[in-house]
């Protein structure tokens, strides 16, 4: 029988496909569905440090207002069920998904300061989260601010957040640092259980009939993947934090590849989001298709296999490597020619 699970951040998942932050997870019942495809776990929508920051000003205000009226003027104050739409309706979310499904719940801050931060991620893990993922986003369009200061705020900022819960930490990162492998050691050190490659930065596009700034949104399409497998394979072994991939991953061969590169889990949505939720299902019996035709009993066995440190030629993963495509390039046919 193939064993498909996997052990992620100490924790044990029973699949190595894992649904990655969006809007679905709003909904309770998309949630159940997840669980019944065959997740191994689940990360909630993003709580979004504009949220936080929304409903403290809100809040002073109130408080402000109500402290120069009379004391019986008890309606100045906020109703809080209508705060349960944002910050403490997120944390409501982890507890009422945490009493539907069964399967690992993670929840997801997105932002880049501190304060905050570590009072709602205590608050996430009071509420029942089996883990946290810290999504970092760190635009340095500041030509004061030096890399150096961006990459310090961002480790303190992973450290702060670790001195405050005891639940598993995973870290999502971006691919633009100027020396990944430094800053992945560096999670690492600050206290990251797990680092999530790679966080995928939505670009404005314009309009040139209104010359407007116009938001996009791309789905993830699967050559995004390699980058990714790349560098889960170089990272593999050079740090204690289980990796995992997420962007490109869309079938059975994509997690198998994730797996063989050294990630613990897989993770999804773009795939979902285009095919229904139930093509979770599809992929794990994809994956377990290939398993027993190659005669693999586990998702363990195959775990690193093809990291940059196992295999014997590592020059697929360094310069040589790319001198060696170039030149084996061919033109199709009539391609280049005058």
């Amino acid at each position: 029988m193939i064993d498909l699970s996997t052990r992620y951040m100490g924790i044990e998942l029973r699949s190595p496909v894992v649904v990655s932050a969006s809007p679905l997870q709003k909904e309770i019942a998309n949630l159940e569905r997840m669980e019944a495809a065959g997740a191994g776990a689940i990360v909630l929508h993003s709580l979004f440090e504009v949220q936080i920051q929304l409903e403290s000003r809100n809040l002073d205000r109130w408080l402000e207002h109500g402290a120069e009226s009379s004391p019986e003027a008890r309606t100045y104050l906020a109703d809080l069920k209508d705060y349960n739409l944002g910050p403490e309706g997120y944390l409501e979310h982890i507890e009422r998904a945490k009493r539907a499904i069964r399967v690992p719940i993670i929840a997801s801050l997105n932002g880049v300061s501190q304060g905050g931060w570590t009072r709602y991620a205590r608050w996430m893990e009071q509420a029942g989260a089996d883990a946290i993922e810290l999504n970092l986003y760190d635009l340095a369009a500041d030509p004061a601010v030096s890399g150096a200061e961006i990459e310090q705020r961002l480790v303190d900022l992973v450290g702060e957040v670790r001195a405050t819960v005891r639940a598993p930490l995973a870290v999502k990162i971006g691919s633009s640092f100027s020396s990944l492998a430094n800053m992945a050691r560096r999670f690492d050190q600050a206290g990251a259980n797990a680092l999530v490659l790679f966080n995928r930065f939505y670009q404005p596009d314009f309009d040139l009939e209104t010359l407007e700034v116009v938001r996009t949104l791309h789905l993830s399409r699967p050559e995004e993947l390699l980058p990714r497998l790349c560098w889960v394979a170089i990272l593999y072994g050079q740090v204690r934090a289980d990796l995992a991939v997420t962007g490109g991953v869309h079938g059975g061969a994509d997690v198998l590849k994730c797996m063989m590169a050294g990630a613990r889990i897989a993770m999804t949505t773009s795939a979902i989001l285009e095919r229904g939720i139930e093509h979770i299902a599809t992929m794990l019996a994809e994956a377990r298709a290939w398993m027993e035709e190659h005669e693999y009993h586990s998702i363990a066995e195959m775990q690193g296999s093809l990291a940059r440190w196992a295999v014997a030629d590592r020059s697929a993963f360094e310069r040589g490597n790319y001198m060696q495509v170039l030149s084996a390039y061919t033109f199709k046919a009539g391609v280049g020619k005058t």
